[in-house]
């Protein structure tokens, strides 16, 4: 008995079981639909991002022997920080060849200097004997005027006005030899004017000569160790001690870990809605979901990634099949999560651009049509289709440089320095 009363009910409760079930599937695709109407078709998304970020080259500017590494792969390190270190003996002799040059310059320049103010002491004292050369002279003249009528009047004899003639012309020829004199101390002054005009000591052209080989050598011996230009952590070495070395090696390289950033390539048919400003969220492959990187749109490439290739694509051909192109997005980091988890350089990630912020004005700015040029007057009548917008592209280049280093200021100033040290011990007579 208790089967009969059982039996009929048990299809009733299989059939109320799939309307359930029927139900729950209906009602999960309608949440998911409205779901992708609301929010999925406001966001795109790729797994094909990867972190990026400053490599710095470490090449040495000097050619030389190592005899000493101080950081090696993996080794954290800080701006100023030494990283190798060269034998300098060759750059210190160098270094004293151009001091005792330098050295040598200014006190020869001194010497011109003196020279001249000599001559002017010369044309002084030449023109002082000019003066009493006519002063001789005119005694000389007046008395063969005065003996001239005595010898008429036969007071004076022949023979003493003779001798006062030739006194006369002997005076005369001191005269002319007294002002050639003269001439000969101007000319060498101003032979000696030319090799000083307009220049001082420091300044003049043979002392710059000198000091320019003396900084170049100091620089030399500087450069003899070789600084970290960036904060960050050492990677590819490939230099060994004993090694030499020539410029423009690369030594080692330096990772910038304080400032990544993701570059997500994009399906070409995403980036429509793309633009510059727009939020972005992010996974890494490293932390999982637990971890959400925050970052900003800041930039598109100038072209696909086959366009760049070293052997770009050629689709000329009979047989052809399209291939869906991607676009890299470059994304910036919020740094506070980046100091939070840090990230290494070519991690995978997973990037979602919130396509319904369409940026600030200044990013909307650098989205906008170009302005026509004179090239595009051909086409200044073709049709617009409806929906059509520029693709955004990366943000236009400031004064700001995008990467730089003072390390190498330093130096450059201690080259002055020492230069100016040994200019100014010659110029006092010190040793």
């Amino acid at each position: 008995m208790s089967d009969s009363t059982l039996s009929p009910e048990a299809p009733r409760a299989r059939k109320r079981g799939l309307v359930m079930l029927g139900t729950a599937v209906v009602l999960a695709g309608a949440a998911w639909g409205v779901y992708s109407w609301l929010h999925g078709r406001h966001v795109e998304s790729t797994d094909n991002a990867y972190v990026g970020g400053n490599v710095v080259q470490i090449t040495s500017q000097v050619s030389g022997t190592v005899i000493g590494i101080y950081a090696d792969n993996n080794d954290t390190v800080t701006l100023g920080q030494p990283l190798l270190k060269l034998d300098a003996t060759d750059a210190k002799v160098n270094l004293m060849q151009a001091e005792a040059q330098l050295a040598q310059a200014v006190r020869n320049v001194r010497g011109l200097f003196a020279n001249t103010t000599t001559l002017q002491s010369q044309i002084a004292a030449r023109q002082a004997d000019l003066a009493r050369m006519q002063s001789d002279l005119s005694k000389a003249e007046a008395d063969v005027k005065r003996r001239e009528t005595l010898v008429k009047l036969g007071a004076v004899g022949r023979e003493e006005f003779d001798h006062s003639t030739a006194g006369v012309a002997s005076s005369r020829s001191a005269l002319e030899a007294a002002r050639a004199a003269v001439q000969t101390a101007r000319d060498q002054l101003a032979a000696s004017r030319v090799n000083i005009d307009g220049t001082d000591v420091a300044s003049h052209p043979d002392v710059q000569r000198a000091a320019a080989s003396l900084h170049a050598a100091y620089l030399a011996l500087l450069r003899a160790e070789l600084p970290a230009p960036i904060d960050g952590q050492v990677s590819q070495r490939n230099v060994q001690v004993g090694q030499r070395i020539e410029p423009g090696s690369a030594l080692m390289s330096v990772v910038s870990l304080n400032d990544l950033w993701v570059d997500a390539n994009f399906k070409e048919s995403q980036l429509g809605e793309i633009r510059i400003g727009q939020a972005v969220t992010l996974f890494s492959d490293v932390y999982g979901k637990d971890v959400v990187y925050h970052g900003k749109v800041t930039g598109l490439g100038a072209g696909t990634g086959s366009a760049f290739s070293l052997l770009p694509a050629q689709n000329a051909t009979g047989n052809w099949i399209k291939i869906v192109q991607r676009v890299p997005v470059r994304i910036s980091l919020d740094p506070r999560d980046l100091q939070a988890h840090p990230l290494r350089i070519g991690l995978s990630m997973t990037a979602t651009v919130d396509t319904r912020d369409t940026g600030s004005d200044a990013q909307a700015a650098v989205t906008a049509t170009p302005a026509p040029t004179a090239s595009d007057a051909a086409s200044a009548a073709a049709p617009v289709h409806a929906g059509s917008a520029p693709l955004p592209s990366g943000t236009a280049p400031g004064h700001r440089p995008v990467a730089s280093t003072a390390v190498y200021d330093a130096m450059d100033q201690a080259a002055d320095e020492h230069v100016q040290a040994i200019i100014r011990a010659n110029l006092r007579g010190a040793p």
